[in-house]
C-alpha cells in the first residue's frame, strides 16, 4: 500500500514535468524568439518566448564550461531532491510536505531537461522557429541548452507621471519577469513549505 502511495507522488512528478516540457516544446516550435500572443487578448496575461542560459538573474557562470557544470550540478540537485521526497514519505512526513517536495523536485526536474538536451535536439530560435532534431544538429552540445520561458504577466505597465522627480517619464512594468510552469512548480512548493512551517511554529 504504501509503495502505491509513493507510486502516486512519482507519477504527480512525471505529470508536472510532461506539462511543463509539452508547453516549451509548444512554444519553442511556433514562435521565433521574443514572439508570442495575448492569452484571451488579455494585455497583462501573455506567453512570450524568451530563453535563458540557466543561471539565476540571466547570469552567466563562465562561458559554457560553467553553464555545463551548472547543468551537471543541477541534475545531481534533481536527483537529491527525489531521493530527499523517499525519504521524507518513508519517515511519514506531513501530505503538503511530501507535495512541496513533488512540485520542487518536477520543476528542478523539467528545467535540467531544457539545460541537457535543448540544445542538441533544437536548432536556434534567433529571428526562425526552431526545428525538433534538425539534420545538421542542435544549436549547441548536451549540458548546454538554453531553459525556455514563456509566461509572461506584467500586471501593471504603466508610464510614471513627468511631474514625478527622478522616476517621472519612465516605464514601471508590475512583475516584468518571463517564467515557466517549472518555475511556478519551484515557487508553489517553496510556498507550501513556508505556510507548514509557519503553521507549525505557531503551535
Amino acid at each position: 500500500m504504501r509503495n502505491r502511495k509513493f507510486q502516486f507522488y512519482v507519477a504527480l512528478i512525471f505529470i508536472l514535468i510532461t506539462l511543463d516540457q509539452a508547453l516549451k516544446f509548444y512554444v519553442k516550435t511556433s514562435f521565433v524568439l521574443g514572439d508570442g500572443f495575448n492569452i484571451l487578448e488579455l494585455p497583462w496575461a501573455q506567453i512570450k518566448f524568451v530563453e535563458n542560459y540557466g543561471a539565476a538573474f540571466g547570469m552567466e557562470l563562465g562561458g559554457k564550461l560553467g553553464k555545463i557544470t551548472l547543468s551537471i550540478f543541477r541534475l545531481f540537485a534533481g536527483v537529491l531532491f527525489l531521493y530527499f521526497t523517499y525519504t521524507q514519505f518513508k519517515r511519514g512526513a506531513k501530505k503538503i510536505v511530501l507535495y512541496a517536495l513533488v512540485f520542487i523536485t518536477a520543476g528542478a526536474l523539467g528545467n535540467i531537461i531544457d539545460g541537457i538536451f535543448y540544445g542538441v535536439i533544437f536548432s536556434d530560435s534567433i529571428n526562425t522557429v526552431a526545428d525538433f532534431l534538425p539534420k545538421n544538429g542542435g544549436y549547441s552540445t548536451f549540458f548546454d541548452g538554453y531553459v525556455v520561458d514563456m509566461l509572461y504577466f506584467p500586471i501593471i505597465n504603466i508610464n510614471w507621471p513627468e511631474w514625478i522627480p527622478v522616476i517621472g517619464g519612465n516605464r514601471f512594468t508590475f512583475n516584468n519577469y518571463v517564467f515557466n510552469l517549472a518555475d511556478l512548480a519551484i515557487t508553489t512548493g517553496a510556498i507550501l513549505l513556508v505556510k507548514f512551517y509557519s503553521s507549525s511554529k505557531l503551535k
